[in-house]
């Protein structure tokens, strides 16, 4: 399958057009908009949510990831192939939680492709949903074709944390997910937001209505939320909004 990771939005022509292109050059193969709002222009916090929500997928398929601020600029395209699944978007740092954390060797190579046409803003369209498409239908068969080996200069990214103690997502319902992987934090913390430490609870209703909570999400991450109401609101959190572990004790 393919499944796409993007921060264009659900409204307007964007998705529509690049999903054409995926139906047309990969017939028959499984389209999923994993995510369309990611946050937007940022590459850096959309790398920890990215690494995140393609971790539990099955393997194989290829992930198309457009968070472009950069798009028609010098930044290179690339394709990564890491923990059994293809990635394909900019090289500005997206990819960079996904490929840190690979439990497999990981593989780079940069897009040689030339489609017949090639806006200098919609690379989306009109470069990675081809070269997609072609990875979904050929895999590493068609890598050879559309692109070339590379070793990506890392540098710019070595100072971004493991994990990210900060707000990267807010959903529908007002919670808050973090970049801090639950498993990295160790026994006796909490979280701190505005107003002070968030409990620790395994679920909603182990607090009261209207009472915040941090717990291990489905996908893995510190997640805060308030017990049947809207934690960014209530609690003045948004997208960047940092989020210190703090030990209680020794």
């Amino acid at each position: 399958m393919i499944y796409t990771f993007t921060d264009f939005g659900a409204e307007g022509p964007y998705m529509g057009q690049m999903r054409a292109v995926l139906h047309a050059d990969a017939p028959g193969i499984p389209v999923i908009d994993l995510m369309t709002d990611a946050p937007a222009f940022d590459p850096r916090v959309s790398s920890y949510l990215l690494a995140a929500v393609t971790d539990a997928l099955p393997d194989g398929g290829v992930c198309l990831a457009v968070v472009d601020p950069g798009v028609g600029s010098s930044r290179a395209p690339v394709i990564l192939r890491a923990n059994e699944r293809w990635f394909v978007g900019p090289d500005n740092g997206l990819f960079e939680m996904v490929a840190r954390r690979s439990e497999s060797t990981i593989e780079w190579w940069e897009i040689t492709h030339v489609p017949d046409r090639l806006s200098a803003t919609f690379h989306g369209r009109d470069l990675f949903a081809p070269v997609a498409a072609k990875l979904a239908v050929g895999g590493r068969a068609a890598v050879e074709t559309i692109a070339i080996p590379v070793q990506p200069d890392r540098d710019p990214y070595r100072e971004w944390a493991d994990d990210l103690a900060e707000v990267i997502y807010i959903d529908g319902y007002g919670n808050c997910m973090l970049g801090l992987r639950w498993s990295s934090l160790r026994d006796d913390f909490e979280i701190v937001g505005p107003a002070g430490g968030i409990a620790l609870a395994r679920t909603f209703s182990d607090v009261p209505k209207g009472e915040s909570l941090c717990y291990e999400n489905a996908m893995g991450l510190a997640e805060i939320a308030v017990n049947g109401d809207n934690a960014a609101g209530k609690l003045g959190l948004e997208i960047g909004s940092k989020t210190p572990v703090r030990k209680l004790s020794g």
